[in-house]
């Protein structure tokens, strides 16, 4: 293959792999642009078989096909509910692979070298040490979304100081490798800091961040794999490698970006821990909700759903029917409990009364950016009745019921008054400006944050549902018919 009709080739599958990311960017032709995604990849993987001329090396296709089996496997097993930390595995698995180019093309072997190796130790390097921070920092995340870590930010004896005194190893190793250096045993000495130290830093920072900002480090971490790939390419002289990795990370960080500015929080803020860890004695001000104190035996979640004293003396049932209008709020405990089901079937008894329904869809709602979307779209909820934050926030106080499943940190109001506290600041949905709120949570204890949400003492218009997300909304099904 000539150089001309490789790199038109590869301008022309990297349109391709834009042209996928902005159709997943709606409900409707998502499936359509992943599939053209996958099969530019695929396209991209034989054009550089064919570039490079490795095309008989027979040992490629063993480790496809391995790859392949392990791929359709996890497609067929991984549950919906799996979905954000298969995504953080994958992710990782990307950081790995551009590391390891980056320490075959540092060591010279089997690697196309060109005519600048400072350029190209230098970005093999840098390859390491971003797919490095990838690799650790995507294991981190999944293992916190599956329970194999502790979901609750970590915080290490002087995090902070090691943090930065990596960062000074890591830029000194980076600079180092710019310079021409013929000893096996320094070349050796530098690439093992290098391992270790960008190891450690992916871990250390991925640690101290909590279960509710998972989200947005979640596309940070796919950005940087993105970016570590791209920099693989550029160690390699590989120019589609370059470009489509250039693509993923500027997607994930443009992605990060919308993120933050939806829960009004720096990116700085988020990985140093500052809105993930709760201070000590801090006492939540008055949110304008009346409240009234709970029983205890009020706070233990039964099979089936329990009721709080708070709850108005009305018919529910009564209520729910004569609804006009309704909007549901899915969260991370309709995940849990896999719930989505019910959920639709509820939207469809509601619409059998002459109820409009929509739904409100917090943007860092679970745990993965469009975990929410995703899920509803198994059930086939219409893509017109999903509402963003900003685009639902005001028609709460109008609307005659709310129906929460399963969140607490993006409906809490507290986020509006309760300073110092982790979630001051974020924007969430209104809730509690609602006449009449059923919230179906397992329990009444706080969300990743830590903060009380005043809603469940509210003492009027407030119907709490304690217990499995299952049972309380099979309850509720059960109240419409």
């Amino acid at each position: 293959m000539s150089s001309t009709v490789y790199i038109v080739t590869c301008v022309i599958l990297s349109i391709a792999v834009l042209v996928g990311i902005s159709l997943m960017s709606k409900v409707k032709t998502a499936v359509a642009g992943n599939l053209l995604s996958a099969l530019s990849v695929f396209a991209g993987v034989v054009v550089t078989l064919l570039h490079y001329n490795i095309v008989s090396v027979w040992s490629i296709y063993l480790y496809m096909l391995i790859g392949i089996l392990i791929g359709g496997a996890m497609a067929v097993r991984v549950k919906m509910i799996q979905m954000p930390q298969l995504v953080a595995l994958l992710n990782g698995i990307g950081g790995i692979a551009a590391a390891l180019v980056g320490i075959l093309s540092l060591l010279g072997i089997g690697v196309p070298q060109g005519g600048y190796p400072a350029f190209e130790r230098f970005t093999a390097m840098l390859a390491i040490v971003v797919g490095l921070v990838t690799f650790t920092g995507s294991m981190v995340a999944a293992g916190k979304l599956h329970k194999l870590l502790p979901q609750k930010p970590v915080i290490l004896k002087n995090h902070a100081a090691l943090l930065k005194t990596s960062i000074v190893v890591l830029i000194g190793v980076i600079l180092f490798s710019a310079f021409p250096v013929d000893s096996a045993f320094w070349i050796t000495v530098v690439l093992i800091i290098s391992i270790v130290v960008s190891s450690f830093f992916g871990y250390a920072f991925t640690i101290r961040v909590g279960g509710a900002d998972m989200p947005i480090t979640i596309s940070l971490l796919i950005s940087l794999s993105g970016v570590a790939g791209a920099i693989a390419g550029m160690a390699l002289n590989d120019l589609l490698l370059v470009s489509v990795g250039g693509i993923v990370g500027a997607s994930g960080l443009l992605l990060t970006q919308i993120m933050c500015r939806a829960m009004n929080r720096k990116l700085g803020d988020i990985l140093t821990g500052k809105t993930s860890v709760l201070r000590e004695n801090v006492e939540l001000p008055e949110t304008g909700v009346e409240t009234e104190t709970f029983p205890e035996e009020d706070t233990v979640p039964q099979e089936g759903g329990q009721h709080s004293e708070v709850e108005t003396m009305a018919n529910e049932g009564e209520i729910l029917k004569a609804a006009k209008t309704a909007i549901i709020v899915p969260g991370y405990g309709m995940a849990l409990a896999q719930a989505q089901h019910l959920v639709r079937e509820l939207a469809d008894k509601l619409e059998s009364n002459g109820t409009e329904v929509k739904y409100a869809i917090h943007p860092v709602a679970g745990r993965m950016p469009g975990h929410m979307n995703v899920l509803l779209a198994e059930v086939d909820v219409p893509y017109e009745q999903l509402y963003e934050m900003d685009a639902v926030n005001d028609q709460f106080a109008e609307t005659d019921v709310v129906i929460v499943i399963g969140a607490n940190d993006v409906i809490n109001p507290a986020a509006r008054d309760a300073k110092d506290t982790p979630i001051y600041g974020m924007p969430v949905l209104n809730v509690d400006h609602s006449k009449e709120v059923f919230i179906c949570n397992y329990d009444l204890n706080p969300g990743y944050a830590g903060v009380d949400n005043p809603l469940y003492k509210r003492n009027h218009g407030v119907h709490l549902l304690l217990g499995d997300a299952k049972n309380s909304l099979s309850e509720i099904i059960a109240k419409l018919d």
